[in-house]
């Protein structure tokens, strides 16, 4: 038998992000989660190593890898629709789950158990927190990208973001955000020096 759920992964690729924006450089899932799990390994080692946390860094990138997946099915719903109503937001997630489980369908069944902590994680621990900001620094950093190639479209969400960011209580964030986010604003000459 054949499983398909790496075919349909690998669309993740198609699925275009921002598509209520017009955009300069376009971005689909497949680059948006990878960035996003590099940053939050590196938000999970900055935690273990300034602030004694006990993060399983790699555990937490393989979260952030997958963090999306389920758009892969539901497509990309733009974050103004999807959360300024609730009802709306309600059922999206619900269709979500569905999504999800119809993708872990598509993997052999002694391979489903390994994969559930991946594709439906527990959203209330310590790592999906690092997930979730590492996809917020993710928007920001677009935002940047953006505007530092001259589009004023993301200047607002750019400030709206940024001060979600600065909201977060946690430390290494925090750090990530200070330490690493600058270079994202800058020329290929200047980080090259």
């Amino acid at each position: 038998m054949a499983y398909h759920f790496y075919a349909y992964l690998s669309r993740m690729k198609l699925i275009r992000r921002w598509s209520l924006m017009r955009n300069l450089i376009p971005e689909n899932d497949m680059e948006h989660s990878m960035q996003a799990a590099m940053i939050a390994h590196a938000i999970a080692l900055i935690g273990n190593t300034r602030y004694g946390r006990t993060y399983n860094a790699e555990h937490v990138m393989a979260l952030a890898l997958f963090h999306d997946i389920s758009e892969v099915i539901t497509g990309d719903l733009p974050t103004p629709v999807k959360h300024n109503n609730p009802q709306i937001k309600a059922e999206y997630h619900k269709i979500e789950r569905i999504a999800v489980q119809r993708l872990k369908g598509m993997l052999p069944e002694d391979l489903q158990p390994a994969y559930e902590p991946l594709i439906a994680p527990a959203q209330d621990t310590p790592e999906w927190r690092l997930v979730k900001a590492a996809d917020r620094i993710c928007g920001y950093v677009k935002c940047l990208e953006e505007t530092k190639a001259g589009n004023s479209e993301f200047l607002e969400a750019r400030e709206s973001i940024l001060a979600s960011l600065h909201a977060i209580d946690l430390p290494e964030v925090q750090d990530f955000i200070r330490d690493f986010v600058p270079g994202f604003g800058m020329s290929l000459d200047q980080i090259s020096r």
